[in-house]
């Protein structure tokens, strides 16, 4: 059973919508670990019944490690006023907004943006525009072909991101084949890695089973994101 303290707010977003949060937090202010990033969740597709919910293993589980972690009910889901979209361009203004909140009332100038399912390409295309996010990691990223009617215009704005990225996919994943995922990959600007998890199909990945694994995949990319905060300082220090 987690530890963490559970605050809840209200952030409202630049076209009026008030968005349901809530935000992990280790119980003694001494177990926060100084100079992480703080990670925001964006849940599964909210037509189908996607929900911060579903991100609570994996945001507790942070928390129990000494890192803060917010999940939020994107428009038209949960407490969240207004309404969901087919294709997920509306949600982008969620994320914007979540991460802007984050920034200003967690005084967090580095921000890991983790997006799982259908949240995946929509918080992929607001990594460019939000400055204090320093990396992503998609969860089951639908690059299929059937998926890719509703998401494929999201595809774009993660792939030509120079921002470090972890793809994260179960290898019975029904939407994007293994093939697929590295074909698209191939092509994409910065630092990019994958982690597959053998055996798992899409769903399974949303499920408490797995939720270790995701935080573990979150501690990869955490830790990549202070190597390269170091190497820029360095650099800076250098070039002075």
């Amino acid at each position: 059973m987690s530890n963490c303290t559970v605050e809840r707010c209200t952030v409202e977003t630049s076209d009026g919508v008030k968005l349901s949060t809530k935000l992990f937090i280790p119980r003694e202010e001494e177990e926060i670990k100084k100079g992480s990033p703080v990670v925001v969740l964006v849940h599964p597709y909210s037509v189908l019944g996607g929900c911060q919910g579903l991100l609570r293993g994996i945001a507790a589980g942070l928390a129990d490690r000494g890192y803060k972690a917010l999940t939020f009910d994107m428009r038209g889901v949960g407490r969240s006023t207004g309404r969901a979209s087919l294709t997920g361009f509306a949600e982008i203004k969620d994320v914007i907004a979540v991460c802007k909140w984050v920034s200003e009332n967690q005084s967090a100038d580095r921000i890991l943006l983790v997006g799982s399912s259908a949240g995946a390409p929509i918080a992929g295309s607001a990594v460019d525009q939000i400055d204090q996010v320093v990396g992503y990691v998609g969860l089951g990223y639908p690059f299929g072909m059937l998926a890719s009617i509703l998401f494929g215009r999201h595809h774009k704005a993660v792939l030509q991101s120079s921002k470090p990225k972890l793809f994260v996919m179960g290898t019975q994943d029904g939407f994007t084949s293994v093939k697929k995922l590295k074909n698209k990959l191939s092509s994409a600007a910065g630092r990019v890695e994958t982690h597959l998890i053998e055996g798992a199909g899409h769903f399974q990945m949303e499920g408490p089973a797995y939720d270790a694994q995701m935080e573990l995949s979150w501690f990869a990319m955490c830790f990549r994101c202070k190597i390269k905060l170091m190497s820029q300082q360095i650099r800076e220090k250098e070039s002075r």
